[in-house]
């Protein structure tokens, strides 16, 4: 039996438009409770995203099962009203056992995929899960981390390794699905019906709570950078600690929050490993490339003053042209988060500037009123960073009518 993408089986009619409206509108009520006036405008946008993620074929028989669209509400609830992104990723875990029998979130790192936690491995306990190595060179994680969409597949199309030791789901059945942060796969979330007869695997809602996990970490991440950047300037300490998942080690702070940043996998993949995420640049990774190197923080501040390209210039010069850098790539970051099937399209048919011209010139007019008329207005760095970041320093994949100013 070949692995199959989830919810391309055991369904058997499309969402009706009532059904689909209803979604949307828990998944907007729950949105509208959180953002403040750093991105007003990103609530529709993540409802769309989220709603854009949902298979077009039904799992919501399996959701009415369970109490309908009530209980899905309380579990995107308690997923977004996390403060920390330990609870974020526990409130998935807790509430995707709601919808299947077992369920765990393997880190990924350097190219190997490692336990975090699990829920319903009872024979050995969920601590078990910790630090076990999924193998993702064959089979369903495979398909899940080449492809960064959620596959099923039966119990042959995983390593012998994890049913020897966690029992082989009753039904033959698992899913594997990506959480993806940063258009990179973060980690693998696994779920299936468990060992006893009788279980369940909604697909469906798992796979929501998934996609409703991820967007909600990308979102606190740019809110988190905004909050940090309008606190350096206005003279405040920054005064937050980034919690991680575990306790952190000693590694160079990326310029959005990484919630497995801390978590070294105990097992690497081999020189043969044939999943690579593509290079990011070392300044703002959510997650280490896999493959990357890990610069120390000993190391990166070492280096500083022999790459500081504002070192000539007054220190009240400098702080400004560094602030307006930032702020420049939290703009391109936001552009890039939420435009991503636009930015891939583009970079393709070399027209990005015309498929993400409103929000590039809304971005632009916001840079341009904050920074336009200080010591780093003739800079530009938001051009800069469009090319840099969207464009991959390749001018030309903006196309013939973009404009540097």
């Amino acid at each position: 039996m070949k692995a199959k993408k989830a919810g391309s089986s055991g369904r058997s009619a499309d969402l009706t438009m009532a059904e689909r409206t209803e979604v949307e509108q828990i998944v907007e009520k729950v949105v509208s409770q959180v953002l403040d006036h750093h991105v007003p405008e990103l609530r529709s946008e993540l409802v769309r995203r989220v709603l854009e993620g949902l298979p077009q074929s039904t799992g919501v028989a399996g959701v009415s099962a369970d109490g309908g669209s009530a209980n899905l509400l309380k579990a995107i609830s308690a997923i977004q009203s996390g403060t920390t992104q330990r609870e974020i990723l526990r409130a998935l875990l807790d509430n995707t056992v709601r919808y299947s029998g077992r369920g765990a979130l393997f880190v990924v790192k350097a190219g190997a995929a490692t336990g975090w936690q699990g829920r319903g491995f009872t024979q050995d306990g969920d601590d078990s899960i910790k630090d076990f190595a999924l193998n993702v060179t064959t089979g369903v994680p495979e398909q899940a981390m080449r492809s960064r969409m959620p596959f099923s597949g039966a119990t042959r199309d995983i390593n012998p390794e994890f049913v020897s030791k966690f029992g082989a789901p009753a039904n033959d059945q698992l899913l594997v699905l990506p959480l993806l942060l940063k258009e990179k796969v973060a980690a693998l979330v696994y779920a299936d019906a468990g060992v006893e007869g009788g279980g369940k695997l909604d697909a469906a809602a798992v796979e929501l709570l998934v996609l409703a996990t991820s967007a909600w970490l990308e979102v606190a991440s740019l809110r988190k950078q905004a909050l940090k950047e309008e606190k350096e300037e206005s003279g405040e300490p920054a005064g937050e600690r980034t919690e991680t998942v575990p306790p952190p080690q000693v590694h160079a702070a990326p310029a959005h929050s990484d919630p497995f940043a801390a978590h070294a996998p105990k097992h690497v993949a081999p020189v043969h490993q044939p999943v690579a995420a593509p290079p990011v640049e070392v300044e703002q990774p959510v997650v280490v490339a896999q493959g990357e190197p890990v610069v120390s923080a000993a190391a990166a501040a070492a280096a500083a003053p022999a790459t500081d390209a504002f070192a000539n210039l007054s220190p009240e010069d400098a702080d400004v042209h560094r602030k307006a850098h930032r702020f420049a790539r939290l703009l391109v970051d936001e552009i890039k988060l939420y435009n991503q099937v636009k930015v891939s399209e583009g970079r393709k048919n070399k027209d990005l500037y015309d498929r993400l011209k409103e929000d590039i010139e809304k971005s632009r007019a916001t840079y341009q009123k904050r920074y336009g008329n200080t010591a780093a207005g003739g800079a530009d760095y938001f051009s800069q960073e469009l090319v840099r970041s969207l464009a991959e320093d390749d001018t030309s994949i903006m196309g013939a009518n973009f404009r540097r100013n």
